[in-house]
């Protein structure tokens, strides 16, 4: 006589998932806060200079403002034979600033100042 052995197996479990959480008003509104609160980029400040430094030479901009300093020049775009650009981001208070030949000759006078988000074009002299 054989003997025969019974195997039995269990069911599957049923996979469990979890119910996706709900909102509830208190994280709504801290969301609403949150998007209301986001600072707002300043807007962008413009330097334009109307000057002919002559073949070779390059125009920078020193001062007070993001990314000036008066103790290091900031290279200049030259945009055309005699036009020089500078864009400042982020200015929130007046900007004050001189431009030089190759960041070395000042030019002469008093110093620029443009308010933030605004665009000024000067004609400097050396």
């Amino acid at each position: 006589m054989k003997k025969t052995t019974k195997i039995t197996t269990a069911a599957p479990k049923a996979a469990t998932t979890k119910a996706p959480a709900k909102k509830t008003a208190a994280s709504a509104a801290a969301a609403t806060r949150k998007k209301d609160t986001v600072q707002r980029e300043a807007p962008a400040t413009f330097i334009s200079a109307r000057v002919d430094v002559g073949f070779g030479n390059h125009l920078y901009v020193r001062g007070e403002g993001p990314g000036l300093s008066w103790d290091h020049g900031v290279a200049m775009d030259c945009i055309a034979s005699d036009a020089w650009a500078h864009t400042l981001k982020g200015a929130t208070s007046p900007v004050i600033f001189k431009v030089l030949v190759n960041d070395e000759k000042w030019s002469t006078g008093n110093d620029y100042v443009v308010e933030p988000g605004q665009s000024v074009t000067i004609t400097p002299t050396f």
